[in-house]
């Protein structure tokens, strides 16, 4: 696989990788899906191969071990590419904290809110904090060009140092309104000489006419790039699709390198927390009965801004354990545990938890001696007080008062990667917080640098239960408080799992994707010859 890098290999010629870019349709086309897939099929075949998304907007973020916050999802594809990740794969993270703003990460560190229209108007963050950077340290906002350089410079570096790099679009490409600021779509396409697989979900309906119209909706320069599309979700014979395909080919001029079927359960990371059915269930990694006699039942409240809900997956991939997001009392009545997820408001969170009367429910359950676990901002939730200037500017506000913390919101966000011991098990963890904890007397114990008093929890550590040792001493705690013959499974490994369900995204492009296709176009790049499909960008939009 040397010649994938073109005009070398990694002998120090100065040869850069691969690259293509996986656009989509629509949000939740399947973009991460099939990057990810992308990813593991390229690394199977030996192939040095990174993932790359420009610009991400996420309540799920991950750590990098040199301390850089970036998207999950993009956590999830360097693990499928079997690389470290790092702030390269994704320069620009947007944090919401409402439907107006978003907290800007540029290169794995916060740089302050900015509001959409700042954004997605003429300015962004800037591109090199240290020389525009004001009196206070704070980065200023710096031009749309700025930005785009510092994004190019990323994926530069990546191409530089693998044989591939496949990289994340975000939304639509078609999104005509954010062309001119466009720097995840065509506009790093066109920068960095990308050519681009447009992924369709057949499941939603209207595949062939939202792969037209989005192609048809670009400039002739954009749809230079366009090189193919990818049809994700499909349900039944592939041969009844097939006269579609060709017509799509006659009308485009582009074929289809892949139909991938519908797959339940694959378990990959979500990139946005603000897509979550407060009823459904989380999905299932195994699908297995109870090790012990009973199922433990576990209810996780469904707070606004819910960040990091992943943190529960390892406890969904525990044969016997049902996990359900909940956002009314009476959905706690036959939990063993509730869990207080992660959030990006946690004074908001506070708030919508009394508004509902899930405070007192769990304030009742603690005065019962039934589990619950706060998790960062659902730890800060459960102190006594937050002093807060910084995330809500809501000033002191009273916690929840079931642990003795006083949390403090500090300007600087923590990021790191911390690896500590609890219940007699080793556990490793991830922190995002500005919230600062000062622990009271009254614990009755230290837990992952948080506390413990009864049956309540509390810790700042996301991404504790994928420790395999330590799951298991925590749900045989909770078993024994809520009085239930439940027993972990001995040989569950959250780990391995996760590794099965990557495996299972290769095997979708390795069995249903056009692969010789898809190396062509990374190794030579955007075909010659693509033709324009009419009208084109309305206004000569770039």
């Amino acid at each position: 696989m040397s010649g994938i890098r073109g005009e070398g290999g990694m002998d120090g010629s100065g040869a850069r990788g691969g690259g293509l870019l996986v656009a989509g349709t629509t949000s939740d086309a399947g973009k991460s899906v099939v990057t990810a897939g992308i990813c593991r099929w390229l690394a199977r075949k030996g192939v040095s191969v990174a993932p790359f998304k420009a610009q991400n907007m996420s309540l799920n973020s991950f750590v990098t071990r040199e301390g850089a916050e970036i998207g999950r999802a993009q956590a999830m594809q360097a693990a499928a590419a079997r690389v470290e990740p790092s702030a390269l794969m994704n320069p620009v993270l947007l944090k919401p904290g409402s439907d107006r703003s978003s907290q800007v990460v540029l290169l794995g560190k916060p740089v302050g809110e900015l509001s959409a229209r700042g954004y997605f108007g003429r300015s962004g963050p800037a591109a090199n904090p240290p020389s525009d950077a004001d009196s206070s340290g704070r980065t200023r906002v710096s031009g749309r060009e700025a930005l785009l350089g510092t994004v190019t410079e990323c994926l530069e570096e990546l191409r530089r140092t693998h044989d591939a790099v496949i990289c994340e679009g975000a939304g639509s490409p078609a999104e005509i309104n954010l062309r001119r600021t466009d720097i995840v779509n065509m506009g790093l396409a066109r920068a960095a000489g990308l050519p681009v697989v447009v992924v369709g979900d057949i499941d939603r309906g209207g595949v062939f006419a939202s792969f037209f119209g989005t192609t048809a909706l670009l400039s002739a320069a954009d749809q230079r790039h366009v090189a193919a599309y990818l049809v994700n979700k499909f349900r039944g014979d592939v041969s009844l699709l097939e006269p579609g395909l060709d017509m799509l080919r006659e009308l485009t001029g582009r074929p289809t390198v892949g139909v991938l079927p519908f797959a339940h359960g694959l378990g990959i990371d979500e990139e946005d927390g603000l897509r979550v059915s407060l009823r459904g269930t989380v999905r299932e990694s195994v699908v297995a009965p109870p090790y012990g006699a009973d199922v433990l039942r576990i209810a996780v409240a469904a707070v606004p801004l819910m960040s990091n809900f992943t943190d529960v997956d390892a406890l969904a991939a525990e044969p016997g354990v049902v996990v359900r997001f909940v956002d009314r009392p009476e959905e706690l009545a036959d939990a063993d545990l509730v869990v207080l997820p992660g959030t990006r408001g946690t004074v908001r969170a506070l708030e919508w938890l009394r508004e509902r009367g899930l405070a007192d429910a769990i304030a009742r359950r603690a005065a019962e001696g039934r589990p619950v676990l706060g998790v960062c901002g659902g730890f800060q939730a459960l102190g006594e007080r937050i002093e807060d200037e910084i995330e809500s500017k809501a000033g002191t506000v009273a916690g929840l008062g079931l642990l003795p913390v006083r949390v403090r919101f500090a300007a600087e966000k923590t990021l790191a990667r911390p690896v500590g011991e609890a219940l007699g098990e080793r556990v490793e963890g991830y922190e995002i917080h500005h919230g600062v904890a000062e622990l009271l007397d009254g614990a009755e114990e230290r837990f992952l640098d948080g506390c413990r008093v009864g049956s309540v929890w509390g810790t700042h550590w996301h991404g504790s239960l994928e420790s395999d040792g330590f799951r298991r001493a925590f749900l045989r705690r909770v078993a024994a408080a809520a009085g239930r013959a439940f027993v972990p499974a001995p040989d569950t490994r959250f780990g391995e799992l996760r590794e099965e369900q990557l495996d299972r995204l290769g095997d979708l492009i390795e069995e249903h994707a056009d692969t010789d296709a898809l190396l062509r176009l990374i190794e030579k790049g955007v075909p010659e010859g693509l033709p324009f499909v009419p009208p084109g960008a309305p206004g000569g939009t770039s």
